[in-house]
């Protein structure tokens, strides 16, 4: 599957992966700071964004995207930096094929299944009635009733766009909707370990990486350095992307 994706800067390569229900969009002003330094390249995984869509959402599947991209890229190795879903693809690849990941850095995620579920937020998505809207506030009015944050209603608003005349999603929510266990687990990696270097950066007002989940990321990825980021939820790129530029810079430093 040939992922869509941005590419720019230039020296040592670092991928960025987004999290469900993201795009490579989102991370645009990271993006264009560490491009100063490094050759960065932004990607859309499968179902989201301008990437093709597939049934298979599994991690290894959307690994082994990047591992193609990589070779399209002619890339023998690059740095991975992902976000919620797309840390997991990064944990995945690193685990499967350490030896196409120089440094390792994962935003709010750890390696372990977790029990919450965003069907409901699909289900959402998909009642929605695509034919009434004229301009996207009439996306934002048909939300507003079971998605009360705004700024989670604008999030999910950048996937709807106007294409041959009419709205559509750029997600395929039959997919992700059928594979959301897949989503909120995590496989089973017995024997593998990462040894190379690795950052895992979390809000500390967030509940996806707490002191419980310390251990689980020690097992798979021994050399991990956790950096809590205060004040900050899930969303740790969007509310203080200045932390993860900093974290990614020093993580590259390593060498």
């Amino acid at each position: 599957m040939k992922l869509n994706h941005a590419d720019s800067g230039n020296g040592r390569a670092i991928i960025v992966l987004h999290g469900l229900f993201g795009s490579l969009a989102n991370w645009k002003r990271i993006a264009r700071t560490l491009a100063d330094d490094f050759r960065v390249i932004s990607v859309d995984l499968r179902n989201h964004g301008g990437s093709p869509w597939d049934d298979d959402v599994s991690y290894p599947a959307m690994a082994d995207d990047v591992a193609d991209l990589m070779d399209e890229l002619d890339l023998e190795d690059a740095v991975l930096l992902g976000h919620s879903m797309g840390g997991k693809v990064a944990m995945t690849l690193a685990l499967e094929q350490p030896q196409r990941v120089a440094a390792l850095a994962v935003v709010d995620i750890a390696p372990v299944s977790y029990g919450h579920s965003h069907e409901t937020l699909i289900e959402t998505l998909r009642a929605v009635d695509l034919s009434s809207i004229r301009k996207r506030s009439n996306l934002d009015e048909q939300l507003s009733s079971d998605i009360p944050d705004r700024s989670l209603r604008a999030f999910l608003g950048q996937n709807l766009v106007f294409d041959d005349g009419a709205y559509r999603w750029r997600l395929n929510l039959d997919a992700l909707g059928r594979g959301m266990s897949l989503l909120t687990g995590f496989p089973t990696f017995e024997e593998s370990r990462y040894e190379g270097n690795c950052v895992f950066i979390h809000g500390e007002a967030s509940d996806y990486v707490t002191d419980q989940h310390h251990d689980a990321i020690r097992a798979r990825f021994p050399h991990a350095t956790l950096v809590g980021v205060p004040g900050a939820g899930h969303w740790v790129h969007a509310e203080q992307p200045d932390r993860i530029i900093e974290a990614v810079r020093a993580l590259v430093s390593l060498g």
